[in-house]
């Protein structure tokens, strides 16, 4: 599979919650007039959106690791809470000077920060796109079942004593089965650069407070929860077969938003950012284009 490492341009910008890695994707091709602020999922780090980046030459594309993640620090003093998540991506904007001509992205749990972030922040960006946006309740979804043993595993990584805690949270063999759970890929050749990237990267968190932290923070919202208070335009990418946000939950989500484009990717689940990266960026073209009408 293709990487964006030529591209990217790795930084760091030291915050009042802590050091920040953050990844820039200078545009090579210039055809926009708004930059991209990128915010990943659950458990991930920037790398996951790479695939993504790569097929939008035409933006700038600005890609933090959450606090907490990948190679930036945790937060000191405050849970990793989708309110703390909010908080830190506002302040991450305003110190890039990332002002609302500024368009932001969020995956999966990193829908569920910017929906909320943009409802606390009316006109703080352009516009925004969330790709496998957390469309219903965890536990209450029709996936409610594995919802809850992925509850319990999370549970039992916390009674344990640190050491095995962690051991269980980064065991292997439990990383490749949520990988091949969210893989709905026929590609033998994609499946193994999923799982390669999972094993790789899914893993990468500071410590095991933050995950835990983040995993109720993941189960506990959802975008539907403050769609009605989302007054901008607004692109929802979802996979069809996404086990955590059914066609129906999608369908009713794009409903509750004031100005919203919901598309649907066919063969997919909710790893879009893997299985159709260059599906989903044309799709975010077309919409970057309609804003400039």
């Amino acid at each position: 599979m293709p990487a964006t490492k030529d591209r990217a341009v790795r930084r760091a910008l030291d915050l009042d919650s802590g050091e920040v890695a953050y990844w820039e994707y200078p545009a090579q091709t210039p055809n926009g007039k708004s930059d991209i602020l990128v915010v990943h999922g659950f458990r991930g780090d920037h790398h996951g959106l790479e695939l993504v980046a790569q097929s939008l030459p035409g933006q700038r594309i600005i890609s933090p690791d959450l606090p907490g993640f990948g190679a930036s620090a945790p937060f000191s003093g405050r849970l990793h809470s989708v309110e703390s998540y909010a908080h830190f991506v506002a302040d991450f904007a305003a110190a890039l000077e990332l002002g609302p001509d500024t368009v932001i992205l969020g995956h999966s749990f990193g829908s569920i920060i910017v929906s909320h972030l943009l409802a606390g922040q009316p006109g703080s960006f352009r516009a925004a796109v969330l790709i496998n946006p957390i469309s219903e309740p965890a536990l209450k979804g029709p996936k409610a079942v594995a919802s809850r043993l992925a509850e319990f595993y999370y549970f039992l990584a916390a009674k344990l004593p640190e050491k095995p805690g962690m051991r269980l949270l980064q065991h292997p063999v439990i990383v490749r089965v949520m990988s091949i759970m969210m893989a709905k890929t026929r590609d033998r050749q994609l499946r193994r650069y999923i799982h390669g990237q999972h094993d790789a990267y899914f893993s990468a968190f500071a410590n095991r407070d933050v995950v835990l932290e983040a995993f109720r923070a993941s189960i506990s919202h959802d975008v539907l929860e403050v769609a009605p208070r989302l007054e901008l335009p607004v692109l929802l990418i979802a996979g069809r077969k996404d086990d955590l946000g059914s066609v129906d939950s999608q369908q009713q989500l794009a409903a509750q938003l004031p100005d919203s484009h919901l598309e649907m990717i066919d063969g997919v689940g909710h790893l879009i950012h893997y299985e159709a990266p260059d599906v989903a960026a044309a799709m975010i073209s077309e919409f970057l284009e309609g804003l400039e009408r």
